[in-house]
């Protein structure tokens, strides 16, 4: 009788762990890697990962939450809603200011679509108690193409009176480094970084991170986040204007945006393909909302023209846009 109770229950329960099952296993492959080594860092530094993952699903995948199973990593959710083809993100904080030694953690992310699934992420690194930077990172902020900027980190080591900073290497050559040693007494060894963005740096977000090497016989390469923007002194978004398909005698309508580093005005728009319309303001300001209407006429097939944008901003007055679309019969 036992027996047949036993049965019934599990031949009850198995749709249902099979149900847990395949959910728990359509979400695991999506990620490029469910693991993330810190390595070593400085007390107070900023430390971060990005857990990438691609929703092949069919349909939206929607992360419902994250947690841990320690406070010296705090993860939060980049993206929640997630459309099939596209890459969504989890950020995992190492929290170097409140932990040191070696720390690890697991984030179990939590999606409730298309099924519910739970992902495991691991992370690791060892926090280091006699080195600290202040601030834990460089964040050249936002900063105009073709000038140059410059931020200052200290660097505490407590320990041996004869530690040294012996290199710092910078992946990135518009950023160069100046070591200057500002203390040396009792065990305690004090560095000031001078780090700056060359003006020829390029225009995009910065992202890369310098690697001070010390003396110490292990554990000898400490990273610093390095982080910025660097636009251009004029923008135009978007770069491609997609139009679509139009039929004959059909108007599409949309707008051009155009940013600038400083209060500007609009002298011009041009474009050699007379179905094109242009609204332009009087006024300077260091964003411009342009309409543009497309009146769609002539013979249908394809068409890709300039766009170009002249303007009274000093240092970069033009800047250019291709338009596209089809002209449908």
């Amino acid at each position: 009788m036992k027996r047949s109770i036993l049965l019934v229950a599990v031949l009850v329960l198995l749709p249902r762990f099979a149900v847990e099952a395949a959910g728990q296993t359509w979400a695991t492959p999506r990620f490029a890697s469910t693991y993330h080594d810190f390595g070593t860092v400085a007390r107070g530094a900023v430390a971060e990962h990005l857990f990438w993952f691609t929703n092949t699903s069919g349909s939206d995948v929607h992360v419902r939450g994250v947690r841990t199973t320690c406070g010296c990593s705090t993860p939060s959710v980049v993206h929640s809603t997630v459309k099939s083809g596209e890459r969504g993100a989890i950020r995992a904080v190492f929290n170097t200011r409140s932990f040191t030694g070696q720390r690890s953690a697991t984030i179990i992310v939590v999606f409730d679509r298309p099924r519910y699934a739970e992902v495991q992420l691991q992370v690791r690194g060892y926090i280091r108690c006699d080195v600290v930077l202040q601030p834990g990172s460089v964040d050249f902020g936002t900063v105009r193409k073709g000038q140059a900027a410059e931020r200052v980190v200290g660097v505490d080591y407590a320990g041996r009176s004869d530690w040294r900073i012996t290199a710092i290497r910078v992946p990135a050559p518009y950023v160069q480094v100046e070591t200057r040693e500002t203390r040396r007494h009792s065990g305690r060894v004090g560095y000031e970084l001078l780090v700056r963005l060359a003006e020829d740096a390029p225009p995009g977000t910065i992202a890369t991170e310098l690697t001070l090497e010390t003396d110490d016989r292990t554990g000898n390469r400490v990273p610093l986040a390095v982080s910025g923007q660097i636009v251009p002194p004029l923008s135009v978004s978007p770069a491609l204007l997609y139009l679509g398909n139009a039929s004959v005698g059909q108007a599409l309508k949309t707008r051009l945006v155009v940013r600038g580093s400083e209060a500007f005005r609009i002298t011009a728009v041009e474009c050699d393909d007379p179905r094109f319309q242009f609204e332009v303001g009087p006024e300077a300001k260091t964003l411009h909302f342009v309409p543009v209407t497309f009146q769609a006429a002539g013979e249908p097939g394809p068409l890709s023209v300039t766009i170009r944008i002249q303007t009274d901003l000093s240092g970069a007055s033009t800047s250019e846009v291709t338009a596209s679309g089809t002209v449908l019969p």
